[in-house]
This record gives C-alpha cells, structure tokens and sequence, in this order.
C-alpha cells in the first residue's frame, strides 16, 4: 500500500477517533477526544482530478483509500470519515463525485476498501454534509428545532436535512439524500438575452462538473461562479473592464477580488452573485414550501466562509422578491428568520465525523438514527 510513510507517528491516548474531511480540493486529518477536541490537524491536497489532473479514476480511489489509511495513526481503533460524494448513508458505497472524479459514477466500495486495507480499524463514512450538520445541530440553542436543514456551497453543492426530534437524516432507496447540486436550473435572470441580437437565443448552459449541462453546481458552486464571470466578461467586456472586480481581478485573484468588490459595493460584482445563486434560492423557497417544519436553514462551505455574509444576502434578496404564497406577503422576515450563515467552527464536518464514529453511524452495519448526538467540549483546533 502507497502512502504508508505518511502515517500520524506516535502513541494516541486511549478513546481517540481518527477524522478526516475529504473535499474535492483538501483534505483534512486530526485526531479527536471528547475530553480534548481536535488536535494534530494536517491540511494537504485531496487526491482528485482537480490536484492529479490526468490520473485514472482507478488510480484517484487507490491514492484516497491510502491517504485515509495514513490517516489513522497505530492503536487508533475508530476512524470517522466526512466524505465529499453522493454516497449510500447505509453501507458506505459511493455513487459518485464530480469534484473528485468527475463524470465517474461506477459505485466504489470506499467502506469495504478501507476495511480489507486496516481491518483493525473501526471505520464510519458519512458524506460531508451530513458530518456538517451533525456537528451544527449539537449546538445547545438548536434542540428546540424540529427539523435543520444544511446547505453546502463549496466545490459541489449538497445539503441535508437532520430531524431533531427522532435524530434521523432519511434516506431514499439508494441511501441518498439533498443532492441538490444536480438538479435542473433554469438559465439565471440576469444571463437571459437582452436583446434578440445580444445574445443567442439558446445560448449553451454551463456544464455542472458531473458533466450534464445546467445543474444548479453548474451556477452555484465555487466553479459555477467563476463560468458565469467568463460568460458575462464576454458577454459584456467593457463593462466588467470598468468595475472594481474587472479592474482587481487579474492582481488579487478571482475570489479575493470578487469579496472585495463587494464589500465596495460594485454593481457588477453584485449581478454576478445573484445570477450565481439565483438556482440556489428556486431551491431554498421549493424545500420551504414543501416541509414548513423546517425551522433553520444553515449556509456553510468555501463559497459562503469566503464571500462572508453576500451569499445571504444574495439569496434574501431573490427571497424577497419572489416568495413563498401568502407566506412572503402576510409574514415578513419569514426568510432572513429562518436562513443563517455558520459561524467558523460551528459546523466543522471533522468533528461531526468523529460524532458520527462514536455513535457507529456511517457504513456497515447499516445505521439510519443519528441518536443523542451531544455537543462535545472543547472544539478547537490545535496544531
């Protein structure tokens, strides 16, 4: 087995869980107590097509399933995996990743390879969103909830949907759930031609990364945005030259110069956020129509940490125009009560895998309940 030199050296006390936050573009590692939290945090390069451009699919799983397996220090007995993929929440096969492997969706064993690799090993995979929200709804100020939904808008887009009252994610019959980030998205407002010469009338929608054309990723997502700042620079160069994101961009990086020129304001930089999260929100007002239970929807992930409080405020604004029926009008601030931004650390999907491995939940044998999750103190991280 590769990668084995990379293994965490040194006698872990008693009661420790291995973590690992597998994203499409990092990986994170550390080690966890209920006593100490987090500790011995590592950060690298996930190994995907983003990071190993030209590598086999094959060859991408092979490297995962050796940088989990060095993951896990000697004496360590359970790991708990936050896994970024379509997976079955009951066995721990995925179904596929975009980010990882792009359009690749034959099913991969990952919890039987990790187990025929450390049978020693304890394992328990959740997919990342899942571990997110487990670690956010162990907050004591959301046991009152009856149901939390967490949307991730990183790499990919997923959320998950965790009713407090019975401690239950539920699952389809694949042993999916929220894999919003592929479904259809009509074309933003803000692309629509506006005029019949300016654009094509049937004007291509961006490709999602799975490789199907429209998806909300293929909007929403990190990558999503960026398409859609190429499709309006061309299709509006001299406007997007003059703005404060067109004038920054080339010297301070595309998502460092794209906060900035909203933090200033600039009209441009505004119309591409919410043509980006246009899709998002069609989504956000259909799961709020369909289930009023849902008393808190919490962003989190790189999009949202990096843009700060834009993306919600992007997505109120799409809200406050085209609301729930009867809701918007006879209930105001019936959105902005219920849609929160994650604070740093609240919703921390390594600690909500180590949660997930102390309960057993993740992989075989197959567990739906997610029971008596308790919020467990500290929660810092210490290098």
């Amino acid at each position: 087995m590769t990668g084995t030199s990379d293994r965490v050296e040194g006698t872990p006390p008693a009661g420790d869980i291995a973590v690992v936050d597998v994203g499409g573009t990092r990986l994170r590692r550390a080690l966890w107590s209920p006593e100490g939290g987090l500790r011995d945090l590592v950060e690298r390069p996930s190994p995907s097509m983003r990071t190993l451009p030209g590598l086999p699919v094959p060859e991408l799983r092979q490297r995962m399933v050796d940088a989990l397996c060095a993951a896990v220090p000697a004496g360590v007995a359970r790991a708990g995996v936050s896994f970024g993929a379509a997976l079955d929440h009951r066995t721990g096969t995925v179904y596929a990743s975009a980010p990882l492997w792009g359009p690749h969706t034959e099913p991969f064993d990952l919890h039987g390879a990790l187990r025929a690799a450390r049978p020693e090993v304890a394992w328990h995979v959740v997919n990342d969103v899942t571990a997110a929200l487990l670690h956010a709804a162990a907050a004591p100020h959301r046991r009152s909830l009856r149901k939390l939904l967490l949307v991730t808008v990183s790499t990919g887009i997923a959320c998950r949907i965790l009713d407090l009252r019975t401690d239950t994610v539920a699952v389809d019959d694949s042993g999916l759930q929220g894999e919003i980030g592929h479904l259809p998205a009509a074309l933003p407002t803000a692309l629509a031609p506006r005029t019949a010469s300016a654009v094509p009338a049937h004007a291509p929608a961006p490709v999602c990364d799975c490789g199907t054309p429209g998806h909300v990723a293929a909007y929403s997502s990190g990558p999503g945005v960026r398409r859609l700042a190429e499709s309006m620079r061309v299709r509006d160069a001299e406007r997007w030259a003059g703005s404060a994101l067109g004038l920054t961009e080339e010297e301070a990086g595309f998502e460092r110069a794209l906060r900035a020129a909203l933090d200033e304001g600039d009209a441009v930089a505004r119309e591409l956020l919410s043509a980006a999260v246009e899709p998002l929100a069609d989504v956000l007002r259909t799961a709020l129509c369909l289930d009023p239970e849902l008393d808190e929807i919490v962003l989190t992930g790189g999009v949202v940490y990096g843009l700060g409080g834009h993306v919600r405020r992007a997505l109120l604004a799409h809200l406050a125009r085209t609301g729930l029926y009867l809701t918007g009008d006879r209930c105001p601030g019936w959105a902005e009560r219920r849609i929160t931004t994650a604070r740093p650390g609240e919703a921390d999907p390594l600690i909500g895998a180590a949660l997930a491995a102390r309960r057993g939940t993740g992989g075989a044998p197959a567990v739906t309940g997610l029971t008596h999750f308790s919020d467990p103190q500290p929660t810092g991280a210490t290098r």
